[in-house]
């Protein structure tokens, strides 16, 4: 009698066939995410539901910068509404002069009412210049995040202290915008932006634009956030969250490893509030303080921190139950808020992303010995 053997693979094929998946399997996402983005949600939802989606991408951008700090860094950045109104308010500073200009005026609609004189305020101007206005959406909340950075991480500031730290700069940056009402529009802000460089917002086809231009942003941030993650470098801030005093000892500064990932996050923080700006026409103190930091925060916690796309389809996800919740709750909206970022952080460190694999864990059988069936 006989008996017939069926041969194991070979570790060779085994590993090549594992590299193949990986290989295919980001390419693979990146492509199904522009399928999704470019094609079928332009086709399916009308042009209000695509307003919104563009609006919802923004805060998706916010959170590529949090999964880069947070996630892989261990920064919990409860200020990135600061670098996002920076960047929406250098955007919206220019598309208002823009507005005036076009209709013959040298002062935005709001200063010739609340009288601030025939004078545009000197910090105003360099404004007028679109290269100028575009560089400084990235380049001015990316130096207040270095000049910030510097003195935090010098000092070994973190965990929670760098956190309220962080809140703390929100909540001064939206009070002092609300006392600036003469230049910055105060508590409304800047509102009733017309065009985007030429272009009527009013029309769908340009809002289409618009959107078009903040999915591209998206897919590519992500693209280069991932390659962040998997190079050196994002090797090197895993290994400074996990045992900062081992890296310093290896002859690393931890400080500078952590200043380079905040730097990066709020630039992009940056550009998704000055692509906020076109997508909605308003920009306002009410957008940047310390709750909006908090939800930019709870949707990457509650996607997945650590996961890109998690963290994306998260900022996502909490967006829109916001904008569809706090219309029915809007008393209840807040603690329903928190008590996702509780539940996440508490019981879900990993997000929904990592939901599958936990409860893969569980079902899994294993031997008497400790072994997998």
């Amino acid at each position: 009698m006989t008996t017939t053997t069926t041969s194991p693979i070979p570790a060779a094929d085994t590993k090549r066939t594992v590299s193949r998946y990986e290989r295919l399997r980001v390419p693979g996402a990146f492509l199904l995410g522009a399928v999704l983005l470019m094609g079928v949600a332009p086709l399916a939802l009308t042009d209000f539901r695509l307003n919104l989606l563009a609006k919802y991408l923004c805060y998706a951008i916010v959170a590529v910068g949090v999964s880069l700090a947070w996630g892989r860094g261990g920064l919990l950045v409860l200020g990135q509404g600061v670098f996002f109104g920076l960047g929406g308010y250098a955007m919206a500073m220019h598309l208002k002069l823009a507005d005036a200009a076009a209709t013959g005026q040298t002062l935005p609609d709001f200063m010739q009412l609340y009288g601030t004189g025939d004078a545009l305020p000197w910090w105003w101007r360099p404004f007028a210049n679109p290269a100028f206005a575009l560089a400084m959406t990235v380049l001015l909340p990316m130096a207040v995040a270095a000049l910030l950075g510097f003195f935090v991480f010098r000092r070994r500031v973190k965990g929670a202290y760098f956190a309220i730290l962080s809140q703390a700069l929100a909540a001064a940056l939206a009070i002092w915008l609300v006392g600036q009402q003469a230049t910055t529009g105060g508590t409304n802000g800047l509102t009733d932006i017309q065009g985007f460089f030429g272009y009527d917002l009013g029309d769908p086809v340009n809002q289409r634009t618009v959107y078009f231009i903040i999915a591209a942003a998206l897919l590519l941030l992500m693209a280069a956030a991932r390659q962040l993650f998997v190079s050196r470098y994002g090797e090197l801030l895993v290994a400074v969250r996990d045992s900062e005093e081992r890296v310093r000892f290896l002859g690393y500064d931890p400080a500078n490893v952590k200043l380079v990932a905040y730097v990066v996050a709020a630039g992009m923080a940056g550009l998704a509030g000055a692509l906020f700006v076109p997508a909605v026409g308003i920009i306002s103190p009410a957008l940047i303080g310390i709750v909006p930091s908090i939800g930019f925060v709870i949707g990457a916690a509650v996607g997945g921190r650590a996961s890109l796309v998690g963290a994306v389809l998260g900022a996502i996800a909490v967006a829109w139950a916001q904008s569809t919740l706090s219309d029915a709750f809007p008393a209840a909206w807040t603690y329903l808020q928190g008590l996702l970022f509780v539940l996440a952080v508490g019981f879900l460190p990993g997000g929904l992303a990592s939901l599958v694999t936990v409860l893969r864990g569980r079902r899994t059988p294993t031997t008497p010995t400790g072994g997998t069936t």
